[in-house]
């Protein structure tokens, strides 16, 4: 190449480069984000969170472990995720492609005839009106990437990209939790229908026991209606919770892509959470939580779309060129029949009805609401890892406390049935307490449960877990 040209190309590059820096800005998470001190119940400065273990490390349950990877595989969400993902990759190609000089061809054949009287000819002289013009061509475009406006597209472009792949991480983290979650709900509902079928059976002898107790005088007509109450009142919660099973299997179908059906499932006293929760420190966050990540990047964006909108007040500099074979005859098409053009200019916005100035504004309006939804963002993470915390803390609580009152509960159960038999001092109304107190207490040690179990799983995606 000559040389002359060399430091032609090289001048333009250099003075692209330092103007662009002029105009536009080098992206920076904005200082005034405060990352720190998110949430309660934070180790010091310990870093380990259970953000960074394997899904399969955090739960135990081989049948749990098989629907999870099966809702990654088949979640029709995830996969819609990662489809999304391959428009933001053509979005991306396409903006470097700006950089190129646009070529095309073109291939034409033009026939024109013009009329004799508005030629102001005589007659007598012969013209040749008609004519036919046979041109084969290429044309290219470029525009130098002066002030940054190409390449802060291409930027945003590929903050737009890694949104993208993050949002697939964020949907994955959420696929894994909900099936968890929807796993377990379904263990304990399965439970309290256990515990509620038992109790039938219980009440059932209730009332045998009952009628027996009556022939022999101890009790009275209403102390046998009252345990056939008793016992209808267990009987009329049984389809509720057979409904809330299916209904809960059907949810979770769709998690995992298929339609409605049965969910082969392990049962509630098997579980057992993972115990360590360490939670590292809040400004984990910022690269742990896939969804922090696409507000962040959502901003990024939009911060470079206020670079490309500030661009437009410069001129741009544009070079243009085509050439070819032209001929008014097909014989003659490669006989002294080449053309040629090139032209550069610069092209310096006046007056456009207030385009620019409105597009600026506009750019710098959507990074200002990007920013705030960072950091809205980033709160609400905080939110729910303190929220999940807390709900692991007194489930566990819960736990110990209502393992008491079942064991004084069934003891008293036990204790009014004796006394009943016994003693005219005590009337079926006492058991008819003790025995739904009982049964309820039951039931809510289920949720006890499932709080904890469900407060681990929470407790993982609010931290960032299940994409590593």
């Amino acid at each position: 190449m000559n040389s002359k040209y060399k430091k032609f190309y090289f001048i333009i590059g250099f003075s692209a480069l330092t103007l662009s820096a002029c105009v536009t800005k080098k992206y920076e998470r904005p200082p005034s984000l405060n990352a720190n001190d998110l949430y309660r119940g934070q180790n010091g400065t310990d870093t380990t969170s259970i953000a960074n273990l394997f899904w399969k490390d955090l739960f135990a349950d081989p049948v749990l472990q098989n629907l999870i990877q099966q809702g990654i595989n088949e979640n029709l969400d995830l996969k819609q995720a990662i489809e999304k993902i391959k428009v933001a990759e053509a979005s991306l190609r396409l903006s470097k492609a700006a950089f190129l000089p646009s070529l095309s061809a073109d291939l034409s054949v033009t026939d024109a005839k013009q009329s004799v009287a508005a030629l102001n000819i005589p007659p007598s002289v012969g013209v040749v009106t008609e004519t036919q013009t046979y041109k084969a061509q290429l044309s290219t475009s470029w525009e130098a990437d002066i002030w940054g406006k190409l390449s802060s597209a291409k930027r945003s472009a590929y903050a737009s990209l890694l949104q993208s792949d993050a949002a697939k991480k964020a949907v994955q983290t959420k696929l894994i939790a909900n099936i968890a979650n929807a796993y377990y709900s379904l263990l304990a509902l399965d439970k309290q229908l256990s515990i509620t079928e038992q109790t039938v059976k219980i009440r059932e002898t209730d009332v045998e026991t009952m009628k027996s107790l009556k022939e022999g005088a101890i009790v009275n007509g209403a102390a046998v209606v009252q345990s056939e109450a008793n016992l209808y009142a267990a009987q009329v919660s049984i389809p509720d919770l057979k409904r809330s099973i299916r209904e809960t299997e059907n949810a979770l179908s769709i998690l995992l892509g298929k339609g409605a059906g049965e969910i082969s499932r392990g049962n509630l006293d098997q579980q057992q959470p993972y115990s360590d929760l360490k939670t590292g420190i809040s400004s984990q966050l910022l690269k742990n939580r896939p969804d922090v990540q696409v507000a962040e990047l959502a901003f990024r964006a939009a911060f470079e779309n206020t670079n490309t909108a500030k661009t437009y007040f410069y001129p741009a500099l544009t070079i243009t060129a085509n050439g070819g074979l032209s001929s008014l005859q097909v014989k003659n098409f490669f006989d002294n029949s080449i053309f040629y053009s090139l032209m550069g200019g610069l092209t310096q916005p006046i007056f456009n009805k207030g385009q620019n100035k409105a597009r600026l504004k506009t750019a710098q309006a959507q990074q200002q609401i990007a920013f705030y939804s960072f950091q809205q963002t980033l709160l609400t993470s905080g939110q729910e890892v303190s929220n999940a915390l807390y709900a692991y803390q007194t489930a566990n609580e819960k736990e110990l406390t209502r393992a008491k009152q079942i064991a004084s509960l069934t003891k008293a159960v036990d204790y009014t049935k004796e006394l009943l038999r016994y003693s005219s001092a005590t009337n079926y109304t006492d058991v008819l307490t003790s025995e739904q107190s009982l049964l309820a207490a039951q039931l809510s040690g289920i949720n006890d449960r499932l709080q904890k179990l469900q407060a681990v799983v929470n407790l993982y995606q609010a931290l960032g877990g299940g994409w590593k």
